[in-house]
């Protein structure tokens, strides 16, 4: 593992809980590995599952809240000015739009558990201006599996926490899918029930 990412983490491991929130926050490092080396630093006994798993929705929930604020205050332009300063791509934020537009608020959920759009998605819910209320529920309702997984997953590898992408690879498939058709089922309800309405 690149050796910077490494030293960012042992710093995170000095605080703690903060260290998952903050490191989630931040999001200079993916919450993958944020959340496998939390759960390492449970399986040593530095720190207990309870507190890593809020501390890993607080975190993940707060960096989202951030990226909607950023399409609720600053839109489009702001994004096409500094996006690449967050790490925003532009291919990204289109096929967040795209979905978001397409399946309705509720997407806001299944997005979380698909790596393409996971973070962007937040963008295009602040643009809408979305309920913050309902987005912040739905974002909590999707970070406590995201959270549970990987910090299980690193609990699992201990010391080999580092080969977190390739042993969470056939769990994220099966989410993926299931996020896919999670997805496509609500935009069925939503079509229905707009029928029913005219």
């Amino acid at each position: 593992m690149d050796a910077i990412i490494k030293t960012i983490l042992d710093t995170l491991a000095d605080l703690g809980y903060w260290g998952i929130a903050i490191g989630l926050m931040i999001e200079v490092i993916p919450s993958e590995i944020v959340l496998a080396y939390g759960g390492y630093l449970i399986s040593i006994g530095k720190i207990g599952f309870p507190g890593a798993l809020i501390a890993g929705i607080i975190g993940g929930t707060l960096a989202q809240i951030f990226l909607y604020w950023i399409g609720y205050y600053g839109g489009r332009p702001f994004l096409q000015k500094y996006g690449r300063y967050l790490l925003i791509n532009q291919k990204h934020l289109d096929i967040s739009e795209r979905w978001f537009e397409r399946h309705g608020t509720g997407i806001v959920f299944t997005a979380r558990f698909i790596p393409v759009i996971r973070h962007a998605i937040s963008i295009p819910a602040g643009i809408a201006k979305m309920s913050l209320l309902r987005f912040t529920v739905l974002t909590v309702l999707a970070m406590i599996p995201w959270s549970i997984l990987f910090l299980y997953l690193g609990m699992q590898l201990g010391n080999n926490w580092a080969d977190i992408k390739t042993s969470a690879q056939p769990f994220i498939g099966k989410i993926m899918l299931g996020a896919i058709a999670a997805a496509l089922l609500y935009a069925i309800l939503q079509i229905r029930k707009k029928r029913r309405t005219y």
